[in-house]
């Protein structure tokens, strides 16, 4: 029979949260971690423990010991998923990281695909909004994004229409101007060649490989909010997951 499995280890716990915190971008390359003592204090628990912790982020390889100076954030190469965009919107007010920013390349009706209404929950055929997004850093392109929107959400959130930027994020929006909380969230994925669009958008030679990601948000009567499809390059990592194997 499948039984009920106890709580993740303290140390893993500490270990995740502040994974979380960088994958949000709340912790930038180059930023210190808190020190073992520093760990135990806030956590209540064990040197041991805690030291334990900053390993398991280390063999993770999101940080880094100096010798006699403390444990650093590595400088990586990553794609945050939506969960880490919605934490730091909610956190901060803002979706993005500093020396990150989006780039709205179209907004406006059109037909629903079949793919987007069917997660939409729609007709084939009916109207939707486009929103789609380029998001980059200093190194250029970093991901490319298409959320879809009702047009029941959209004449209650207007600002899906234009061109220009949502510092909170279009979900953070979305709940605010129509009272839709969102509850949780859907993703499939899979990897294939870029399409010409795409290629264009991301500046890869064509026929590169991309992950793809769908991404559907449902509110709290489990009706669909947003649906998205974001687009990463190769070369970047994305999709941290640990799991027992018992």
């Amino acid at each position: 029979m499948p039984q009920i499995q106890e709580a993740q280890p303290k140390y893993l716990q500490i270990a995740h949260y502040i994974r979380d915190q960088i994958l949000r971008g709340d912790l930038r390359p180059g930023d210190e971690v808190p020190s073992e003592r520093q760990l135990a204090s806030d956590w209540d628990v064990s040197r041991p423990t805690a030291a334990r912790s900053l390993e398991a982020l280390r063999t993770q390889g999101l940080v880094e010991k100096r010798q006699g100076s403390g444990t650093y954030v590595r400088n990586l190469d990553v794609n945050r998923r939506a969960r880490e965009l919605y934490g730091r919107a909610r956190q901060t007010g803002r979706i993005y990281t500093p020396g990150e920013y989006a780039v709205i390349t179209s907004a406006g009706w059109q037909e629903a695909p079949d793919h987007v209404a069917d997660a939409l929950q729609l007709r084939p055929g009916d109207r939707v909004v486009r929103r789609r997004r380029v998001t980059n850093n200093d190194s250029g392109p970093i991901t490319l994004s298409t959320s879809w929107f009702t047009a029941d959400v959209t004449r209650r959130a207007p600002k899906l229409l234009d061109a220009e930027r949502i510092t909170e994020g279009t979900l953070l929006y979305v709940e605010r101007e129509t009272g839709r909380q969102g509850s949780y969230a859907e993703d499939r994925m899979c990897a294939r060649t870029a399409t010409e669009e795409e290629a264009a958008d991301l500046e890869l030679p064509q026929g590169s490989p991309v992950l793809v990601v769908h991404h559907v948000v449902y509110d709290l009567q489990d009706h669909p909010l947003e649906f998205a499809e974001a687009t990463y390059p190769p070369d970047r990592w994305a999709f941290e997951q640990g799991y027992p194997l018992t």
